[in-house]
């Protein structure tokens, strides 16, 4: 969207939510649009039924290269708050939001975890890895700055959303304790993560294991044959057993690289379907943060023969999940 039709349309927006009826009315549940399904899901849960909250992005969805429609503007211009990652993740919207905020409450969750927690990555310098949410202690930055960002928009229901947001926060630790202890029943020589793209880092750096992503850690990136052709190598030298992809990517790349293993007469398999940039599709417990981990952490324990429970932490994992 060219700058002037940006301005235009959410000038047109604001119009709209300035007349629309109980727009921003104190006796409504405050009306919260998010991202991602990870932030809007930390969202529901430490608002509660006090917030009613709109997710941008669904299932499959890749937020890397995703650019806001005119629905979107108008929903976020009407929110009482706008919660967004940060950390360049939401790449094609950071000049959208930095208008936005001059108008309506808006909160970068991601950017609330400590530099010093934060992996830089060479693809984009000064920029930092935006996957925070692979690693569920510190997903609990960002479920705090959910917290304080409502307490702020509504300090009338500061004391229920502080509430919800301990509960759940004790749920992740227990989430990050699962993944740990099934995780660590790999195989050391099989701690060997190789996805799509590189968002899997802070689950790597968390559980002990090596991420190699075929592309870099933006989507945008593409993968070249000489790629491709040094990373069969190095499975086939290394005897990697799985390979996994993930839901919002192609898994264009990962079959070239079972492929490749094949014609060197190495049996490669596809280890499972991983939740990397979106979760799993709505009213399932995948499509929730703690299912999405849960999901990753028991289906890379399986596949690289590790033990962990068939259906998972909660034991609500889909069959065959």
């Amino acid at each position: 969207m060219q700058r002037r039709d940006f301005i235009t349309t959410i000038g047109a927006a604001f119009v709209a939510a300035s007349v629309a009826p109980g727009a921003h009315a104190q006796t409504t549940a405050l009306s919260v649009v998010a991202t991602t399904g990870m932030i809007a899901d930390t969202a529901r849960r430490v608002g509660g039924d006090l917030v009613a909250v709109t997710a941008l992005m669904g299932p499959g969805v890749d937020p890397h290269a995703y650019r806001q429609t005119r629905t979107d503007i108008l929903a976020m211009a009407r929110a009482d708050l706008v919660l967004w990652n940060g950390l360049y993740l939401e790449a094609q919207m950071e000049d959208f939001f930095a208008d936005l905020g001059r108008k309506v409450a808006i909160s970068a969750v991601g950017e609330s975890v400590p530099a010093d927690d934060l992996i830089s990555h060479d693809d984009y310098e000064l920029r930092f890895d935006p996957h925070v949410w692979m690693d569920p202690t510190l997903w609990t930055h960002a479920v705090t700055a959910v917290r304080d960002a409502m307490s702020e928009a509504a300090p009338d229901l500061a004391e229920q959303f502080d509430a919800n947001a301990t509960a759940y926060i004790a749920e992740l630790t227990q989430l990050a304790d699962y993944a740990q202890t099934s995780l660590s029943s790999v195989p050391e020589s099989a701690r060997v993560l190789i996805t799509a793209h590189d968002a899997f880092n802070y689950f790597g750096r968390a559980y002990g294991f090596e991420v190699i992503g075929i592309q870099g850690i933006s989507t945008d990136s593409e993968a070249g044959v000489n790629r491709i052709s040094k990373l069969v190598d190095m499975i086939v030298t290394r005897k990697i057993a799985a390979v996994f992809v993930e839901s919002s990517v192609s898994d264009r790349s990962i079959r070239a690289l079972v492929e490749g293993a094949a014609a060197q007469g190495h049996d490669l398999k596809i280890g499972g379907e991983l939740f990397s940039d979106a979760m799993g599709a709505p009213g399932t417990y995948e499509g929730t943060y703690v299912g999405m981990i849960d999901h990753n952490a028991t289906t890379i324990t399986t596949a690289h023969g590790g033990t962990a429970p068939m259906r998972g932490l909660n034991g609500l994992l889909s069959a065959g999940s």
